[in-house]
């Protein structure tokens, strides 16, 4: 019992979800005559290839579904609560939880016919309308809380970068300091300066792929380190010359979009191994990150008004200059955006003048 309404769980085999569950609605009834979402075509053919390729270690939760029709359930002479549940021929199963789990379930039946010998476990409820059906979906979805992405890659044992990203973190003692691993986002009193998820999308700059090797790794680990030896303010924070606070504060350099810029900058180390990186990234010693230089880092990721920009050409901006700062060489890409940039920059101080 649960909510003193009865409820039963049974084991089902899963080539028999096509047949329990009828097609999902047309998109011409109104949401207010549905009780369940529209499918997203677009998440089946990831859940479908997360079954597939995981065939011996794949995890999925349970089904709820309420039955519309005659039930009966008859207990065993073991036990009142393990029996047969009985339900009228005629009887419309709905799916109040798990849709898409089920269209992924059958998509990946049509790879491998193997899995329909496997079961997956319904929660059943008696149907009692419309009204108690969408209901029922918007408890089951409300309450859910999806993981942070920092603790999703912290129990991934899948995802390559999210494993080598762990070992970046406990390699390189300014992240394995500064990293909170759970949360996406931190407080302005937080003892960290980063999260996994920070350092999980800078590496993703970084090697501009998720499969990665031990030699990919390593240059990793090789490179962040490299990069926290020569920005000063972290070094000084490590060493506790100055406060958290003050470094976020102050500086840019704990901003996720400047980590970011530094995965791209270590995109043309990975990419140039001829290249000496040590001492490239020594000058990184010479650069001002104070939020006060505007020489350097306004209109690329700072705005006028003083707020920090997030978005993709951000990060490109902020690392065009961190090359030029380092001496290192942009890209066709990067000096396209540099001198569309440069362009507007002028154009906007023009103005400017004009006004006053």
């Amino acid at each position: 019992m649960q909510a003193n309404r009865e409820y039963y769980i049974a084991m089902v085999p899963m080539k028999l979800l096509k047949r329990l569950f009828a097609e999902e609605y047309s998109d011409y009834l109104s949401p207010e005559y549905r009780a369940q979402r529209l499918l997203n075509e677009f998440r089946i053919p990831e859940m479908k290839n997360y079954i597939v390729k995981n065939r011996n270690n794949y995890v999925f939760s349970a089904l709820a579904a309420s039955i519309d029709g005659s039930i009966q359930f008859r207990a065993s002479k073991m036990s009142d609560a393990v029996g047969i549940l009985q339900i009228d021929m005629d009887a419309v199963f709905l799916i109040n939880d798990g849709q898409h789990r089920k269209a992924a379930i059958e998509a990946a039946l049509q790879e491998d016919e193997s899995l329909g010998e496997e079961t997956i476990s319904i929660v059943f409820y008696k149907d009692e309308g419309l009204e108690r059906s969408q209901q029922m979906f918007a408890d089951l979805n409300k309450h859910a809380m999806k993981p942070s992405n920092s603790l999703s890659t912290l129990y991934d044992s899948r995802d390559q970068l999210a494993v080598a990203t762990k070992n970046v973190v406990n390699e390189v003692e300014f992240f394995h300091r500064f990293t909170d691993k759970e949360r996406d986002i931190l407080g302005k009193n937080s003892s960290k300066l980063f999260t996994l998820s920070n350092i999980y999308r800078a590496n993703m700059k970084l090697l501009r792929k998720k499969n990665c090797s031990s030699e990919d790794e390593m240059f990793m680990v090789q490179y962040w380190q490299t990069v926290s030896d020569n920005i000063l303010e972290w070094q000084e924070v490590l060493h506790k010359d100055i406060s958290k606070k003050e470094l976020r504060e102050g500086y840019i350099v704990t901003l996720a979009i400047v980590l970011n810029s530094l995965g791209r900058l270590g995109s043309y180390f990975y990419e140039h191994l001829d290249v000496d990186m040590k001492e490239a990234l020594a000058r990184l010693r010479g650069i001002d990150w104070s939020r006060a230089n505007n020489k350097n880092w306004k209109g690329r990721i700072i705005r006028e008004d003083g707020k920090i920009m997030s978005n993709e050409q951000a990060v490109i901006l902020t690392c065009n200059k961190i090359k030029e700062l380092t001496g290192v060489p942009l890209s066709q890409e990067e000096n396209n955006k540099e001198q569309m940039f440069k362009r507007s920059h002028h154009e906007f101080k023009t103005r400017r003048r004009k006004d006053l």
